[in-house]
């Protein structure tokens, strides 16, 4: 299962539903787009240190996801698909979304617009 940032905020801050789809999965992912958006996150809060120990700690609960040249690929593909059909999302979602189809996955998020992504499937919880 791929974390997508809301579900990995979302972890941090210990909410009980998403730990509960968590139960069910043999391994979770973090995308390095992920990762970077999280600490461009924690950079602006008023609480940057507690999350960035919580980070540190935290870290080996995930397999990390990196982009390749199949990941390029699948990118090329999706993105395509969203613009044919008038319906783009933000890119990094797109990048996100590409690791999940390279790697057959779900991805774990709230965001609604992952869903016009006709390859992925969307865990929500």
């Amino acid at each position: 299962m791929i974390l997508d940032t809301n579900a990995l905020s979302a972890f941090a801050e210990g909410d009980r539903d998403l730990q509960k789809v968590f139960e069910h999965a043999a391994d979770l992912y973090l995308p390095s787009i992920v990762l970077g958006e999280y600490l461009f996150g924690i950079r602006q809060s008023k609480q940057r240190a507690i999350y960035e120990s919580w980070l540190d700690t935290s870290l080996r609960l995930f397999k990390g996801l990196n982009v390749g040249r199949a990941t390029a690929s699948a990118y090329a593909d999706i993105r395509k698909q969203l613009k044919n059909a008038g319906t783009p999302i933000p890119e990094n979602d797109v990048w996100i979304c590409a690791l999940a189809q390279e790697h057959s996955m779900p991805v774990i998020s709230r965001d609604k617009h992952l869903q016009l992504v006709i390859s992925v499937k969307v865990l929500k919880w």
